[in-house]
């Protein structure tokens, strides 16, 4: 029982706090019962197509040839393909980060998984066709072009700024995660 505390404390706090929310203002406890439904809902929606995509690419691509192409030394090759595969994501950000776990298993640059995540918060295709429609080309395509070069300045002004030390302990963490 107390290890299953400390693993949901968190969890147990905000039930705790909702009950007390319940008896003090029922309305708001309900709707935010409600809202929390909704959002489990959509992540029940979001997560298992990005499992599944995950397990594929798993299995269909080896590390070797993943490393070749978005590893060290895949220079502009590896930007545009992280770029790439971020823009043509689609779901919430939170389905980014399992991604880019097994792009870090799969030997790719740490600043290829930050353009990565960059491109999938940013640059994907639905929102641009959605920005053309209703913003217009013009406001779409010039985001667009301040976006792209944003997000690969970001990266490698993480990668600048980050010790060799904290890439190489995020990507022991990583390993111990999937273990």
């Amino acid at each position: 029982m107390k290890n299953f505390l400390n693993k949901y404390a968190l969890l147990c706090v905000m039930l705790i706090l909702l009950l007390i929310l319940f008896m003090v203002e029922k309305k708001m406890a309900i709707r935010v019962i409600k809202l929390s439904s909704l959002s489990v809902k959509e992540m029940l929606m979001v997560i298992p197509p990005i499992f599944l995509m995950l397990g594929l690419l798993d299995t269909w691509v080896s590390k070797e040839k993943m490393a070749r192409f978005m590893g060290k030394g895949s220079g502009l090759k590896g930007i545009l393909l992280a770029l790439f595969i971020g823009s043509a994501a689609a779901g919430p950000l939170y389905g980014a980060f399992p991604v880019a776990s097994v792009l870090m298993k799969k030997g790719v640059k740490f600043s290829n998984i930050l353009i990565f995540i960059g491109a999938w918060s940013t640059t994907k295709l639905p929102m641009f066709l959605f920005e053309m429609v209703s913003m217009g080309k013009k406001f779409a395509i010039l985001r667009l072009l301040i976006d792209i070069p944003g997000i690969i300045i970001i990266a490698n002004l993480l990668i600048f700024f980050l010790k060799k030390t904290d890439i190489e302990q995020i990507y022991k963490n990583n390993e111990q995660i999937g273990a």
